[in-house]
């Protein structure tokens, strides 16, 4: 492990850059709206995406940017903390939960997890009105800042894990 920055968190050093994070959760969701299931491993493809989640499928030559989502731990907790509500994080309906990671919030920056999963960030994850549905306030509270976490898609699969590492891959 790498020095600590000022805030806190990990860098990793000599000549390497970036943040080391950890993937804290895991979730899928098999049909539109249906319900999210939290897994402790999963398989991440190019052609599917998360295994087992509907999102992940993009035809051929498709330009999906919604493959994979990501969100930071932190802002859920800031979110939960603006409306003061304690709601389960999956409840968001993003595949994966990252701490101790700052997400790019910007288009094209490619972030390993794990030993082999590599994504590329495509956009905001913009949250919708069914946030509204779970506690009023909380879309506003997920809108600043990409709160809301970031959209992404599966540029190398492998095997993620709850607590694998997650960079920014350079």
């Amino acid at each position: 492990m790498g020095l600590l920055e000022p805030d806190g968190r990990h860098r990793i050093g000599d000549g390497e850059a970036g943040v080391i994070g950890r993937l804290a959760g895991i979730a899928r969701h098999g049909r539109p709206r249906g319900p999210m299931e939290t897994v402790s491993a999963v398989e991440v493809t190019v052609e599917n995406g998360i295994q087992g989640d509907f999102r992940g499928w993009i035809k051929p030559g498709g330009k999906g940017k919604r493959q994979v989502t990501l969100m930071e731990k932190g802002d859920w907790a800031a979110a939960m903390d603006e409306i003061g509500h304690s709601i389960e994080w999956q409840h968001r309906r993003v595949n994966l939960l990252v701490e101790d990671f700052d997400l790019p919030q910007e288009a094209d920056v490619l972030v390993r997890i794990g030993a082999d999963v590599v994504v590329r960030i495509t956009v905001e994850c913009d949250p919708c009105s069914r946030m509204e549905d779970l506690a009023e306030g909380l879309k506003t509270a997920l809108t600043p800042d990409w709160r809301g976490g970031a959209c992404a898609r599966v540029i190398a699969g492998g095997h993620i894990a709850i607590g694998d590492e997650i960079r920014i891959e350079t």
